[in-house]
Parts: structure tokens; sequence; C-alpha cells
């Protein structure tokens, strides 16, 4: 039980965070993303803010000898740029500029009942699950993650 309150807790307090950031509103998001047009610098202070955390807490974090509700820190192992990363950040990009989400504000503006997200986030849901089975039928290249798997303990 412990765990799951953790994770729901960490959740709700990221998607509060992308809320009160404005990274839930798309015309922001377009808005920073339009750096040859009228751009809109806000949205780096949210990114720079949570870079920011990370990097003060991760040290501390990290004397523990291990998490709160698990047995091990997980690890990563991948550390290869290879075609599949590239195309697959360059698709996120393409998506997240046309979209103006990205998953993680998406699901948390699905509050609100926006047209846009209703449609958006089926759709990002679609793409997910493509991706899996295109992965399923290539089979997946040792050393490289699956959809959905969790880090190696």
């Amino acid at each position: 039980m412990r765990p799951n309150l953790s994770a729901f807790l960490s959740g709700l307090l990221f998607a509060l965070g992308l809320g009160l950031g404005g990274m839930t509103d798309p015309a922001n998001v377009l808005g920073f993303l339009d750096i040859a047009g009228d751009w809109d610098f806000r949205l780096a202070f949210v990114m720079g803010g949570a870079v920011a955390v990370h990097a003060a807490l991760r040290p501390l974090i990290h004397q523990r000898e291990r998490p709160l509700f698990a047995a091990k820190f997980p690890t990563f192992s991948v550390s290869r740029l290879d075609r599949k990363l590239l195309v697959g950040s360059a698709l996120f990009g393409v998506g997240w500029g046309l979209g103006g989400y990205c998953p993680g504000p998406a699901l948390t503006s699905l509050a609100s009942g926006a047209s846009g997200v209703l449609v958006f986030v089926p759709a990002m849901f679609a793409g997910m699950y493509l991706a899996q089975v295109l992965q399923t039928r290539r089979g997946a290249s040792a050393g490289t993650p699956r959809l959905g798997a969790t880090p190696a303990p």
C-alpha cells in the first residue's frame, strides 16, 4: 500500500506543478516552442525549476542505502544513441509541436475537458500501442528497454 500511496502523491504533486506552471495550456507550450516567432520563455523557468530541485535532491536521496518503498534504486543500462532513440525523439517533438501537449500535461489536462485534449489522449495511447506492436514484431534489440518495462533493479 505504501508504494501505491507514494506513487499517487508523487503523481498528484507532478500534476499540480504542471498545472500551476502552465504546462497544461497548449498555447503556453506552443509559444515556448516557437523560438522563431513571438517566443514565450516562461516555461523555461518550469523546466529550470524542475532540474534545479532534482539536482539538489538527487545526491541527498542517493546517500540512503535504498529508497523508502523499494529494495533498490533503479538503474538504467542503455547509454547509446541509436536510430530508434533519434527517430522516437523526433516523432515525440513533432507530436508535441503539432498538438501542444506532451504525455504528462496531456493527462493532467483531461480534467479540463477541453476537446483538443479529449482527441489527443486517445491518439497518444493509440500511438503507444502501435509502437508496442511494431517493437514486438521486430523483436526488441538487446539492451533496449521495452515499452512499459520497469527499469532493472
